[in-house]
């Protein structure tokens, strides 16, 4: 294994690899290894997208928090998801960003294992949410009558709060156990950030333990969701096929389309990184792997606004409202 640090060629024969082989302190991330013209485009283009991102999902918070008309169930649901989405891209893209500007770079044993279970976290309590909201759409089409009284206020808060804490506490089981793994080199990582497949192969104890919790942890984190998905939109199709008019049966998908669309990226990007077995390239890992911590966090507001009408007027009316105050203000001086 060998790769470029500062300009510096790194192989398993180079004084990094030698210094502190009993006990690793810091691990070398190598990002892409490509040519500097090649680095400075995905810099800048990272750098951007990581602006659209906090953008996007900063304005459909600070929407759904000022617009009456957005104070509903579905849009308290979306403006949690954009908080786990500006979560996921703050703890990947500033050190990719860093990595990618100086042809790699070094991260601390502690701070590797604090990405990887923020990374983990992030990534679980996405999927509890997701189920959340395909459960509130079987609840408002298979039981319109009853919605309001199933789905309140206070019902949200804790089916909320239940997916941070899901998200963010079953996977400290085997961040724990791998934060007591010894590496004693070689500390180099040939990812853009701290992934736990290419953080165990460094590992130099058994990692039976680690894998064991991992899948004990992880397949739950999968398949309850997904379980929750199917079987809500299982029940949300077999009330719509009996729906008589064809009207009401496109109305009836349609408040579901957006919802299916970030299920489908979401799953997808995960299920092609971490469950099929391929063994495409490290450098076609990478690319996947910025899929769900980069491309969806920058899809999701996209696609829960181009066909949403609600957040369209919300956007207009607070557009007024900023031009309105800006000219009043400047007129009263």
């Amino acid at each position: 294994m060998s790769g470029q640090v500062n300009g510096e060629v790194i192989t398993s024969t180079s004084p990094v690899y030698m210094q502190n082989r009993t006990a690793v302190t810091d691990f070398i991330l190598l990002g892409f290894q490509v040519s500097r013209g090649l680095r400075l485009f995905l810099f800048c283009l990272f750098l951007i997208v990581y602006c659209l991102i906090l953008c996007g999902n900063l304005l459909i918070i600070v929407l759904v928090s000022i617009s009456k008309n957005l104070h509903t169930t579905m849009y308290f649901f979306i403006s949690q998801l954009s908080f786990g989405d500006i979560l996921l891209t703050m703890i990947i893209v500033p050190s990719m960003l860093y990595i990618l500007l100086n042809n790699g770079g070094t991260i601390t044993f502690t701070n590797c294992i604090a990405q990887l279970y923020f990374l983990c976290s992030s990534e679980a309590f996405e999927g509890y949410l997701l189920a959340v909201m395909s459960y509130d759409r079987y609840v408002a089409i298979c039981n319109p009558l009853r919605y309001s009284s199933i789905m309140t206020s206070g019902y949200c808060v804790i089916l909320t709060v239940f997916c941070w804490l899901f998200g963010f506490s079953f996977n400290l089981i085997y961040t724990i156990t791998t934060l007591q793994l010894n590496f004693c080199g070689p500390n180099i990582i040939d990812h853009v950030f701290c992934d736990i497949v290419p953080l165990l192969e460094l590992a130099c104890s058994d990692i039976f333990i680690v894998h064991l919790e991992i899948y004990v942890v992880g397949i739950p984190n999968l398949l309850i969701p997904i379980t929750i998905i199917v079987l809500s939109y299982t029940c949300i199709v077999l009330t719509v096929v009996r729906i008589p008019s064809s009207t009401g049966r496109q109305k009836a998908f349609s408040t579901c389309s957006s919802h299916l669309t970030v299920v489908s990226i979401f799953y997808g990007t995960i299920f092609s990184v971490y469950v099929v077995p391929t063994k495409q390239s490290v450098t076609i890992n990478k690319i996947l792997s910025l899929l769900y911590t980069v491309f969806t966090p920058l899809i999701n507001p996209i696609i829960y606004s181009l066909r949403n009408k609600d957040i369209k007027k919300a956007v207009q009316e607070t557009f007024i409202l900023v031009i309105s105050n800006f000219f009043h203000n400047i007129l009263q001086r």
